[in-house]
């Protein structure tokens, strides 16, 4: 079942130590996305929907919630329940967090800017509200991972 993208950043949050920009919370949490819908066959870990900005797939959700942070880590602020590592979604988080949590937000932004990817299928330059279908979002998992 889809969880709150609040969920996933509190979560990415505790794993980091509380060190995590709201960029950084953004990108791995696209990849956690990425990774359960090509793990999982298409099932969404997260129930809102990414949308093309300029600096990359963004859930306005978040966004709005730690925008206040700036570029500075972001605190444990949010009101929901943090996921649990013998949840069964829990392993697409870990390894989103692990697969960039040695990358600098500059290497997070290659990454998700990809130009075979779902992000650059959709983006349009300075346009809000474009929606990255989860649809596009596993194609992009099976071209990386070549499943």
């Amino acid at each position: 079942m889809a969880v709150s993208v609040l969920s996933v950043a509190r979560t990415l949050g505790r794993l980091s130590g509380w060190a995590l920009s709201n960029l950084e919370l953004q990108k791995m949490s696209y990849m956690a996305e990425m990774i359960h819908l090509g793990r999982s066959g298409g099932v969404p870990l997260i129930r809102e929907d990414f949308e093309a900005w300029d600096n990359g797939p963004v859930v306005p959700l978040l966004y709005h919630a730690v925008k206040s942070f700036g570029a500075e880590p972001v605190r444990d602020v949010f009101l929901v329940p943090f996921m649990q590592p013998d949840d069964a979604d829990f392993p697409a988080v870990q390894a989103g967090y692990d697969l960039l949590k040695d990358k600098s937000p500059g290497e997070m932004v290659a990454t998700t800017h990809w130009r075979d990817g779902a992000w650059a299928r959709r983006y349009r330059p300075g346009a809000r509200g474009v929606v990255i279908p989860k649809s596009l979002i596993l194609e992009e998992y099976r071209a990386r991972t070549d499943d």
